[in-house]
């Protein structure tokens, strides 16, 4: 069994970003994704997904470091002032590594 250590980046954000982010992902060269509904409170108060207006999704794309790093950088400049968001960043190990 073949593991290598991979980043895994997770945003969480207003559902009206996905398509935005997601060609902002394409450019910024990652492999794939995964889009999920969330749901939670935190400084803006909660987001309960009752209408679409509220709703939030968990974007986690599996990389490189330095893919990783130029996401996050990315989405700070662009995205962190104006927008409810939180970008957190793991280690993890993977099966199948070339595909990432």
């Amino acid at each position: 069994m073949q593991n290598r250590t991979r980043k895994l980046l997770t945003i969480v954000t207003e559902a009206a970003l996905e398509g935005t982010l997601v060609r902002d992902l394409d450019q910024l060269t990652a492999h794939g994704y995964t889009i999920t509904d969330a749901r939670g409170g935190g400084t803006h108060g909660v987001r309960d997904a009752g209408w679409d207006a509220s709703s939030n999704i968990r974007i986690e794309v599996v990389c490189d470091t330095e893919t990783a790093e130029a996401i996050a950088a990315y989405v700070q400049e662009h995205y962190f002032d104006n927008y409810a968001m939180i970008l957190f960043v793991s280690d993890v190990d993977v099966l199948r590594p070339e595909k990432f």
